[in-house]
């Protein structure tokens, strides 16, 4: 077993540093204040998306990338270092065209766009033209279990009639965004199978029914892109926007999640990286009672334990990421779900150790701390909640010695029975 990232990585990592450092940091102000304020800075996302492409710094995430189409073709393992160093301004992933909804949604057309479909919107997406947000949590039920979901998909001769409320649509106030895919029930049968019943559909956002209510704030903030929830009053688009098979959602949605979630501990392994620096930074500038936070055994406690946690969290995605790359999505959902249950957890602990070291600073927008650690709540959630993943892993173990029961009864003596 090989720790150390390849030269080809290490290559990928020196340009995205520079790049970063050189062309996006620069701009975090002005995009700080630009999106404090309400308005998406095209502007300057524009002409960094240009200069990330030139310098082949594009669709990274990819791995099924074919040649004759724009960017570099990385494998999970090889993009989760770049993933990283993204993760430390999360606005830049837009720069490098490996952004949250349209990674997920750029892999599912990738697999199962008809020609007119990848026509008219996987190559633009591929492209960096258009965004797009991905429609499945609904505000009117648990939809952790997505056998949950009431929004219908009808089918109305050449048309699907499409009605349901969903949220959390990220991305729908976008400028750029032009589609959503939508997932809903197409089999009204209740003996059908629950996870045969769904469907995706290909909406486009100007589709006469389509109303976004409102830009939903997490944890008190407003996230310019959206976190939206959006109305689908009889919605009708024609059945050759239908994605894959009817009765396929299930299917089509774990696709989809597998290397999404991953993305997103990736980008938190960054942002964690980048919080303890910021923490050595203070604890090492600040004084208090006649010396340097430094100085204080807790202090030094608190970037030990972050310092190897960062590390334990990155081994496990890494390895959640090369079994992505050598036996595909369903072998890897146990590993995914891991590593989704501890990149939350350590982004809470750690950012919030960063926020105590900063002091009051800490829980202003004058560091990103604030919003890291909001972000860290908020993944407890995002991709499913960390109860369901631990609720798949558990069932795991249990199966596998279900297969096997009794095999270590030698590891262990019972207790005798009571002689009375």
């Amino acid at each position: 077993m090989d720790f150390e990232y390849s030269p080809r990585v290490e290559e990928w990592r020196g340009r995205m540093a520079v790049f970063r450092d050189t062309h996006v940091l620069p701009q975090n102000r002005a995009w700080s204040h630009a999106t404090e304020a309400g308005r998406y800075p095209s502007e300057i996302m524009e002409p960094l998306k240009q200069l990330a492409r030139d310098e082949g710094l594009w669709n990274l995430f990819l791995p099924a990338l074919r040649d004759d189409e724009p960017g570099t073709r990385l494998t999970n393992l090889e993009f989760a270092p770049l993933a990283e160093q993204i993760g430390w301004m999360p606005w830049s992933a837009e720069v490098f065209n490996c952004s949250a909804p349209d990674t997920g949604n750029m892999e599912l057309l990738h697999l199962f766009a008809t020609p007119d479909q990848r026509r008219r919107w996987l190559d633009p997406l591929l492209r960096g033209e258009i965004r797009s947000c991905f429609a499945m949590t609904e505000p009117d039920v648990a939809s952790a279990d997505a056998t949950n979901l009431e929004t219908r998909i009808r089918r109305d001769g050449d048309h699907y009639v499409i009605n349901g409320r969903k949220w959390f649509t990220t991305g729908a106030l976008h400028p750029n965004c032009r589609f959503s895919i939508v997932m809903g029930v197409t089999d009204d049968d209740p003996d059908a199978s629950p996870h045969a019943r769904h469907s995706m559909v290909i909406v486009p956002m100007d589709t006469p029914g389509l109303t976004v209510v409102r830009n939903v704030p997490v944890l008190n903030h407003l996230a310019v892109e959206g976190h939206c929830e959006v109305l689908y009053r009889d919605v009708r688009v024609p059945v050759t926007d239908l994605l894959g098979d009817e009765g396929a959602g299930f299917a089509l949605a774990q696709a989809r999640l597998g290397p999404g979630r991953i993305h997103h501990c990736m980008r938190t392994i960054g942002q964690c990286e980048l919080a303890l620096d910021l923490m050595c930074e203070r604890a090492l500038e600040r004084r208090v009672y006649g010396r340097h936070l430094s100085d204080y055994a807790n202090i030094q406690d608190w970037i030990a334990l972050s310092r190897i946690e960062i590390d334990q969290a990155r081994l496990l995605v890494l390895r959640a990421a090369s079994v992505l790359d050598r036996h595909g999505n369903k072998a890897a959902k146990i590993d995914v779900s891991a590593i989704k249950v501890v990149a939350a957890g350590l982004q809470t602990r750690v950012i919030d150790r960063a926020v105590q070291v900063f002091g009051a600073m800490g829980l202003t927008n004058d560091t990103p701390l604030a919003g890291f650690l909001g972000w860290a709540r908020a993944l407890r959630f995002v991709d499913g909640p960390d109860e369901v993943h631990l609720r798949m892993i558990a069932r795991n173990e249990i199966g596998r010695i279900k297969r096997d029961p009794g095999a270590r009864a030698l590891y262990y003596t019972p207790p005798a029975s009571n002689p009375i």
